[in-house]
């Protein structure tokens, strides 16, 4: 009887979000009303000892942490210097200014993680510009879209961390193993607007001979050299930390919010002001985190006491899918799971419930891992609840429509799930790094 209260109450849980309730609020709530009605009141006791472990859970400093680099990153006015260095870099190439905010997309990933900063900053700065071009609206939109949600994957990442944490898995492992997905998307975008500039140029044209004259005029070295020199110092410094073994994870966040704030300082930008900025954005968002972590905390014990991962266990048994026929159920049900919730409500709620599954069938909990994290990243592009979608409508300017960014993701979109499927069928491309890296 318990394990059907079990499903009973992931149902509410899931419509109930899909109305609109806050998440957090959502998952603690009704999942300690159903562990009251259903379960005896001591079995609460164990509640307050699942919060502590999670506050004492070394891991989840780096949260924070990321977050606040992120942040001070985008106050200090490097990324808007970083774009105009690569468009004009990649100027005279058809879609150059396209495949340039790819690139400082991907580079704005490896120093922040943060999508909503990084969509915003290249939606300000490159939109405009590519529209007056002569840019086709939907590859714009889509492109910039797309570069901004590369921070999910290319570590550091906030998703790895919050992935690794509660699959159980190493957070360094993770971020070396995401390293090659991660580029490979990039290579793949470009590939894609490369095309799409042979087939129809005059939706993907060039920059102008009197542009890139006046770029290359005085200068020009040292623009090329301030513009990049910084951002790098940013990323050697976090990634670098951790892929020779210097730092944990954990301590590379440290590292990378303390070079931010050193950054900001030399850029001239930092005051008073953008450090209670700054601390405040972070406050708010790690409180959010937070919050749906303990809620989820709840759902899981409650969920776990009714035997609904005993009764997963046994429908799927039952069922007798394969491993991979298990993957794949779990991913097509992440990705339609992307349209209408958050990512970080999946990783908390889908996740705890199918890890267990994954162990006794004996599939490689790092592989499943970047699988799931790359499968995550559609969630911030799919209609209707993607949040790269509403962080662009938001900066875009009015003749952009809903239409031109639902049409714009598409492409990329599918290259994602392209991508997915290569790294299903070939898992080195995953497991490389990290056991090149082991063995030297």
């Amino acid at each position: 009887m318990t394990e059907y209260l079990s499903l009973i109450l992931f149902t509410i849980l899931f419509v109930l979000l899909l109305l609109g309730f806050p998440v957090a609020f959502t998952l603690g709530g009704v999942s300690v009303l159903f562990g009251l009605i259903f379960l005896d009141t001591a079995f609460f006791s164990l509640l307050p000892m699942r919060i502590f472990g999670i506050m004492n859970n070394y891991v989840l400093i780096s949260v924070p942490l990321f977050v606040f680099m992120g942040v001070m990153l985008e106050r200090s006015g490097i990324a808007e210097r970083l774009l105009e260095t690569m468009s004009l870099l990649m100027g005279r190439i058809k879609g150059g200014l396209a495949m340039s905010v790819v690139l400082v997309g991907a580079m704005l990933a490896a120093s922040t993680g943060v999508v909503g900063a990084t969509v915003v900053t290249m939606g300000l700065l490159s939109l405009p510009t590519m529209l007056k071009k002569g840019y086709s609206p939907e590859l714009a939109t889509g492109t910039i879209a797309s570069s901004g949600t590369l921070g999910q994957i290319i570590p550091p990442s906030v998703v790895l961390v919050l992935l690794g944490s509660t699959m159980n898995v190493s957070v360094g492992d993770l971020f070396t193993a995401a390293v090659i997905p991660g580029l490979a998307l990039v290579v793949l975008y470009l590939i894609y607007i490369f095309v799409f500039a042979l087939i129809k140029p005059k939706l993907a044209p060039s920059v102008s001979e009197e542009e890139l004259a006046i770029f290359r005029g005085k200068g020009l070295y040292k623009k090329i050299f301030t513009a990049f020199f910084l951002p790098m110092i940013l990323i050697i410094s976090v990634l670098g930390s951790i892929f020779f073994g210097i730092a944990s994870p954990t301590e590379a966040a440290g590292v990378g919010a303390m070079v931010a704030t050193i950054l900001t300082a030399i850029e001239g930008k930092l005051n008073y002001e953008v450090l209670k900025t700054v601390m405040k954005e972070t406050t708010y968002l790690t409180s959010m985190v937070f919050t749906i972590l303990i809620g989820a905390t709840a759902f899981g014990l409650i969920f776990r006491a009714l035997g609904g991962d005993a009764m997963l266990i046994k429908v799927i048994q039952n069922a007798n899918l394969s491993p991979y026929a298990f993957l794949a159920f779990v991913m097509v049900g992440i990705f339609f799971a992307g349209f209408f919730i958050d990512f970080i409500e999946i990783i908390f709620i889908f996740i705890p419930v199918v890890t267990p599954i994954f162990v006794k069938m004996h599939i490689d909990l790092l592989w499943v891992a970047i699988l799931i994290a790359v499968n995550l990243q559609t969630s911030f592009l799919t209609p209707p609840f993607g949040f790269s979608l509403f962080y662009l409508k938001g900066v875009a300017p009015p003749e952009i429509t809903t239409g031109h960014l639902y049409r714009g993701i598409i492409p990329f979109v599918l290259i994602q799930l392209f991508l997915l499927i290569l790294m299903i069928i070939f898992p080195e491309i995953i497991s490389f790094l990290p056991n090149y890296l082991k063995e030297k």
